[in-house]
Order: C-alpha cells, then sequence, then structure tokens
C-alpha cells in the first residue's frame, strides 16, 4: 500500500460516524470524533498472554516462549534509548497514559485535554522503537516478580485463576497473564525482541482514537512516525479445547473473613462467525440478567436466607479461544449457592423464560450501550473490541437490536449443560473447605 485509503462510517441508529483509515504503513485507525473535554488514544496489537507458541507463515519451526512475555514486553515499552521514560514524557505534557495486557491483547494507552497531536506523537514513538538492554531486563524480572506474588496474595485474583484452571484443560488459558516468578526469570532481551517483531508489525496492530480531533492531523503525525511495512500472517498454536471442565471445584485458604466463590458454567463458542458469535453473546448476557440481577427471584432468595452478602456479579466473559458464563460472591456456603444456581436453570428449562423480563433486559442492555458513547475512552474501547471481535463497531447496536426470545431461549439449553459448571472457592485459613 502507497496511499492512506479512508472511508466514513455513519449510524443514523446512533446519529454517530466515525472513519477508518487503511494507513500506507499497513495499520488500520479509527478516528471518532466527539467534543467532549478529553481526548483518548489506544494503540492495541493482538498479542496477549496466550500467545507463547506461534510462528509466521513460511516458517518451519514453531518458536516457543515462556509464560507472561507479553506482559513482560507492556512494561519495557516505555523505557527509551535516550534514558527518559515514556511517562514521564506524557506527564511533561499534561497526559495521562498507561498500558495493560489481556490474554489476546496488549494496549498502550493516554488521554489529554490539550496537546493532543504531541501525546500521539510520542504514543506512535514509544510503541514503534523498543529499547532493551540486559541491565533493564533483570530489574524488570524484580518488580514483575514482586507484581506475581501480589497477584498470589490476592484473593479475588486467586479464585478467579482457579475457576479457569477448574474449567479448562490448556494451561495457556489458566496461567496468570503475568506469567510466573519461574517463567520470567528465563526473559532475555533477544526474548523480547523476537516477540516484538513478530506480534508489533503494524498490520497485527489498531490505533483508535476518540475525541475533539479531524482525521488530517491524525494522519500528519502517522505519516511522519509510522514506517510502512510488508504484512506478515502469525500463525497460533493453541490446542483445541474439550467441551469437558477439568474439575467440578477447586479451592484454597486465604486470610479472609467469609468465603468467596466463583461458578463457572463453559461454553463452546467457537463454529461461529464474528456477528453470529457477538449476536449469541448478547443473547447469553441478556439470559444472565434474566435470571441473575437483583430484582430475580434467585439474588433475592440468597440474600434474603443470608446464602449470600451483598451483590452477585455475574456475566459472560467471551474472549477469542474461550468463553464462559460467570457468577461471583461471598457466601457462608457456596455449594449451596452453586445448587440454587442449577435449580434455578432447571426450572427456566422446564418452566420457560419470562418474554416480560426478556424486553426489560434488552432495554436495559441497549440503554448500557448508548450510555458508552458519552465517554471517549469507552467508545475506543468499543471499537477496540469491534476489531477483536471481527465486526464493524457500529454493528454492535443492529445485532443486539436484532436479538430474539426465541436466541435466549436457545443459548439457555446449549450453554447451561450439567456438566459444564465448575466452582472455585477461597475459604477462610480456620475453614474446612
Amino acid at each position: 500500500m502507497t496511499m492512506n485509503e479512508r472511508t466514513t462510517y455513519r449510524s443514523d441508529l446512533l446519529r454517530e460516524e466515525y472513519t477508518l483509515i487503511h494507513h500506507k504503513s499497513g495499520l488500520d485507525i479509527y478516528v471518532f470524533p466527539k467534543q467532549l473535554t478529553t481526548t483518548y488514544a489506544v494503540f492495541a496489537t493482538k498479542y496477549g498472554s496466550t500467545d507463547n507458541r506461534f510462528r509466521l507463515a513460511g516458517d518451519d519451526k514453531w518458536v516457543d516462549v515462556p509464560d507472561g512475555v507479553a506482559h513482560f514486553l507492556e512494561h519495557k515499552m516505555f523505557a527509551n534509548a535516550d534514558g527518559i521514560d515514556s511517562f514521564e514524557k506524557f506527564g511533561a505534557i499534561g497526559a495521562y497514559a498507561n498500558a495493560y495486557t489481556s490474554h489476546h491483547q496488549t494496549a498502550y494507552l493516554f488521554s489529554c485535554s490539550e496537546k493532543f497531536e504531541e501525546a500521539l506523537q510520542e504514543l506512535l514513538t514509544y510503541v514503534t522503537h523498543p529499547y532493551f538492554t540486559p541491565e533493564s531486563v533483570e530489574k524488570e524480572q524484580g518488580i514483575i516478580a514482586q507484581e506475581i506474588r501480589m497477584g498470589d496474595d490476592n484473593p479475588s485474583s486467586r479464585r478467579y485463576y482457579q475457576l479457569l484452571r477448574a474449567l479448562y484443560h490448556g494451561r495457556q488459558i489458566y496461567t496468570q497473564i503475568c506469567g510466573t516468578v519461574e517463567s520470567i526469570a528465563q526473559i532475555t532481551p533477544k526474548t523480547l525482541y523476537d516477540c516484538y517483531r513478530v506480534f508489533y508489525t503494524l498490520s497485527n496492530m489498531v490505533l483508535v482514537i476518540c475525541g475533539d480531533v479531524d482525521v488530517d492531523s491524525v494522519l500528519a503525525v502517522a505519516d511522519r512516525i509510522l514506517p510502512e511495512q510488508k504484512k506478515a500472517e502469525i500463525l497460533r498454536d493453541q490446542p483445541e479445547e474439550p467441551r469437558t471442565v477439568v474439575h467440578r471445584k477447586l479451592s484454597c485458604k486465604m486470610e479472609i473473613a467469609q468465603p468467596i466463590f466463583a461458578i463457572g458454567i463453559k461454553d463452546d463458542p467457537f463454529a461461529y462467525a464474528p456477528i453470529d458469535r457477538v449476536r449469541r453473546s448478547n443473547a447469553l448476557e441478556i439470559l444472565c440478567e434474566m435470571l441473575f440481577n437483583q430484582s430475580s427471584e434467585l439474588y433475592n432468595s440468597l440474600y434474603r436466607e443470608g446464602l449470600i452478602t451483598g451483590g452477585l456479579g455475574f456475566g459472560y466473559d467471551d474472549n477469542p479461544t474461550y468463553a464462559f458464563v460467570g457468577l461471583s460472591g461471598e457466601s457462608r456456603d457456596p455449594d449451596a449457592v452453586l445448587k440454587r444456581v442449577k435449580e434455578t436453570v432447571k426450572n427456566a428449562k422446564k418452566n420457560g423464560l419470562s418474554r416480560t423480563a426478556f424486553t426489560r433486559c434488552k432495554r436495559v442492555m441497549y440503554a448500557e450501550l448508548v450510555r458508552e458513547f458519552d465517554s471517549t475512552s469507552d467508545i475506543a474501547d468499543l471499537i477496540l473490541d469491534a476489531v477483536l471481535c471481527g465486526i464493524k463497531p457500529f454493528e454492535f447496536a443492529s445485532i443486539l437490536d436484532s436479538v430474539t426470545f426465541e436466541d435466549v431461549e436457545k443459548v439457555l439449553h446449549e450453554v447451561f449443560h450439567p456438566d459444564a459448571y465448575a466452582l472455585s472457592v477461597v475459604y477462610p485459613k480456620e475453614e474446612e473447605s
């Protein structure tokens, strides 16, 4: 590609528009004009903690790297050859910067109320110019090891990864995003550069900007900084996941006052095209609202009988390589909560769902989607989610609108299989599990 290609998309339903730029460098850039108090930008690569075995198309051998490299890279990308950390450079112009790593992406972001072009220049510069030394890698190993130990000491984190270990056979899913103290000790500058060259190619990345900006100002910065690159196909070796869970229940003991639990219902959504998968995800979110929200019969009976303390978290966790329905909370008897959840699902299958509740919960979800367009960061994150899902950003609204009562009934019977449940509990140390 030698020229930039731009296309503007408009949603009459949402009364919003954005421009997609296929930049000559190979990078896709989304610019969403929105006159709010801040401008937000996120520069992301489709590379996360599960990508620890890969190769480029045309290569014969698979490359295996230690757990935690994607997260380690995220930490080290802010270091520069001039010795000035990029966080300092953002702070000097009054911009807030951050980054995060998930199972399937790494993202670098900033928000600012002025000096947008300077902030964008810094973002594109440091993410496209890696700088690692043996000394800085060794220092970071100590910092991240401490972060890993803090995660091990966090009851909510232990509960979550314990649930993943109960649900999934593939260690790429249930291993902590940070890796382990032992795995990060194996990381070298060469490891980081090798992974960077594969996953930080601009054709594997996306830039999303939302705020009081125009396309030409964004292009001026991108044209000045981004090099043209050839597109490379990345192959990822991620074993097929069986439908069955590994453990019905896993537990541990920590210094907490009352047991905390997480229930997972394992799903297998991978045979669906992107739009169908998002539609199915919406149907499951609506179903969760119907069965588990604070006005539901289940929640009120659990609360009334003292089986839960406070709220009951719930939702559908949908990722490129795994998905599950999750519920979490605090309870004196997590096994009793699981039993009641199963009874609720069984009764819903037998007696049917309420069309009135379906309509109400679907409206709640639609209102929440519309509210996201009041925040530049929420808009940018929504666009990024759409790119990772393989759909166009404005399709979220039309897909949700298309979900029917019959769709929700279907996923109730498909997903909530008796053998798909797993329970993760963290008990107080003095209590028998």
